[in-house]
Parts: C-alpha cells; sequence; structure tokens
C-alpha cells in the first residue's frame, strides 16, 4: 500500500494541512517544515495527488517538436498525428519553435512535462537533448528527417529515390537545362532530394544547369528563380526542393510573362494541398505522410523491451504525382 498524507502527517508531527500545503506551491508553510515535511514524504515514497495526476496525463501525452510550421507539409502532418494519436488515446502537445531558436532552449521545459515520447520534425536534434531523452528513459522519434551521428529511430519517406524521380520526369520530357532550387543545406531531406536528383542527371550525361537557393521559402524562391529566369542563361525545367518553393517557382516564371510546363517545367517535392490547386497544377513527388505517421506512432508506442535510443531507420517510397507543371 502507498503511504497516504495522514500517515506523513503523523509522521512529520504536523497536521493533515500542513502536508498538503507543503505541496502546494504557493501554500504557506515556514520553509525549514516544508523542506522536513517533503524529505521524509519522498524518503516514505508518498506520492502527492497533483503528482500524481500530472503523471497520468505525461503518461498519455506525445510531444511534437517542430520548427516551421509555416510551410504547409507540416500543418498536415500535425492534423495526421493528432488524429492517430487521439484514436489510441493519447494527447499531443506541440512545441513550434521560432525561427533560428534551437531545440534546446526547450529542452527543460520539454522534460519538465514528461512526456511518454517524442517526435523531432523539422526541428534539429541535438546531442543534449538526446542524453536528456536517454536519461530520463522517454523515447524520441525523428520524423521526415535522418540524423546519423545520433542513434535515434527515424521515419521518412525515400527522398534520394524522390529526387532521382524528379530528374528522371525532366529528362523524359526532353529537357536538356534543367535547374535546381535547392532548400537548406544542412538538412537531410535537402542533401538527399539533392543527391538523388544529381545522381540521375549524372548517368544522363548531364548536370544541374543552374543553382538557386530558395531556402525552403516562398519569397526566397520567388526572388531566386526571378533573377535566374531574367539572366542570359535560361534554364528550360526546374526541380524545387519543396513545393512551397516550387510555388514561389511558378508565381515567378507567370510574372515574367512565361508558362510553367511549357517554356519552363517544374517539379517540386511534398504534394501539399496547394499543389493541386488550378492556378499551380504542380508536378511532384508526394509524400506518404499517412504511412509515416502510422510508422512513426508505432515506433513510439512499440511495448517491446528495446531502449529508446536503439531503432533503425523506416524510408518509407514516395509517389510521382504528374500535372500540367511539368
Amino acid at each position: 500500500m502507498k503511504p497516504t498524507a495522514k500517515q506523513v502527517a503523523h509522521a512529520a508531527g504536523v497536521s493533515l494541512s500542513a502536508v498538503s500545503r507543503a505541496f502546494a506551491p504557493d501554500g504557506s508553510l515556514d520553509p525549514d517544515k516544508k523542506k522536513r515535511i517533503l524529505a521524509l514524504a519522498h524518503a516514505m515514497g508518498y506520492v502527492s495527488p497533483a503528482r500524481r495526476t500530472a503523471e497520468a496525463i505525461a503518461r498519455n501525452t506525445i510531444t511534437l517538436v517542430t520548427g516551421d510550421l509555416l510551410n504547409p507539409f507540416y500543418p498536415m502532418v500535425l492534423d495526421m498525428l493528432a488524429r492517430q494519436l487521439q484514436a489510441v488515446g493519447r494527447q499531443l502537445l506541440v512545441y513550434a519553435l521560432p525561427g533560428g531558436v534551437g531545440v534546446d532552449a526547450v529542452t527543460d521545459q520539454i522534460l519538465a512535462a514528461r512526456p511518454s515520447g517524442i517526435i523531432v520534425t523539422s526541428a534539429q536534434l541535438t546531442s543534449r537533448m538526446t542524453r536528456a531523452c536517454h536519461q530520463h528513459r522517454i523515447r524520441v522519434v525523428l520524423m521526415n528527417r535522418i540524423q546519423r551521428d545520433i542513434r535515434i529511430p527515424a521515419v521518412t519517406c525515400d527522398n534520394y529515390g524522390g529526387g532521382r524521380d524528379a530528374a528522371a520526369l525532366l529528362l523524359s520530357r526532353g529537357r536538356q537545362r534543367i535547374g535546381f532550387v535547392a532548400g537548406l543545406a544542412d538538412t537531410s531531406t535537402h542533401t538527399e532530394r539533392a543527391r538523388g536528383f544529381r545522381d540521375m542527371l549524372n548517368e544522363a550525361g548531364q548536370s544541374p544547369y543552374l543553382q538557386a537557393d530558395g531556402a525552403f521559402s516562398y519569397q526566397a524562391a520567388h526572388t531566386a528563380v526571378s533573377e535566374m529566369i531574367a539572366g542570359q542563361r535560361q534554364p528550360d525545367a526546374l526541380f524545387c526542393c519543396n513545393d512551397i518553393m516550387a510555388l514561389g517557382a511558378i508565381d515567378a516564371v507567370k510574372a515574367r510573362g512565361m508558362r510553367p510546363g511549357e517554356d519552363i517545367a517544374i517539379v517540386g517535392f511534398d504534394d501539399i494541398p496547394m499543389a493541386a490547386w488550378g492556378a499551380y497544377r504542380l508536378s511532384t513527388i508526394r509524400q506518404p505522410v499517412e504511412t509515416m505517421v502510422r510508422e512513426t506512432v508505432n515506433l513510439l508506442l512499440d511495448e517491446a523491451d528495446t531502449p529508446p535510443e536503439e531503432g533503425g531507420l523506416r524510408i518509407v517510397p514516395g509517389k510521382l504525382i504528374i500535372r500540367a507543371s511539368a
């Protein structure tokens, strides 16, 4: 039987209300008496009702750490993740990091909530947070990214294969001056998509005709592509490392009086909802979000006696979606 507050009060020689005040953050009690009650309660193994409630909530909570909710792909992930967790009786807590803020800034807050699992999407996981989660035996899964220097389970789309498929589509359309709009160089999504794209071009005896830095941003890509097509060396096709940059590219091409899909073929990656809109009709690589979320949840809720730092990599194939832009 777990000790009760009444037993703690009796052992400490204080009233029952004094025990309650000792565990209340704003409870009025002599500091020495509070310290003595808390030390005795800890030694006896007493857990306050408030702490029991918090621990019960934590056992059913999954924390999502993300850093790019401006990209419509991640709200898609968030919605599907919340639905799948709800279906298994779990709730989702979201930490959205503003630009320039690393995950270390919220590590203490996340650990204080003691979630049963943590999903990291567009934020970069650090070795400090990794060690802290290991120490607290909290399972962590990376989704839509890989960090080979950290032994954490990960679920990702086949970004390399998707990059190859994008290049193959543009080559099959007879395009000879194929440009590349890059994302962020320190992310696995950019690295793998760019590697697959370049490898496919190289096998066909080509290389990227031009490259622009789009920073996974609509505005940055719009500006970069506007400058690219205003020059003397114009591409006849573009592979953009994600859809939001591809939409910026399409709008830049239209503003120049050119026709997407005819004057310049454009391919993106993700298949966000806007990709299918009539104004864009973007050819893209569809990420299998539902499957990726399901695999991520399965890894988090896996009851097997496996240390949280072990797990491996699960790669899910994407699908080429052909629309009018290519």
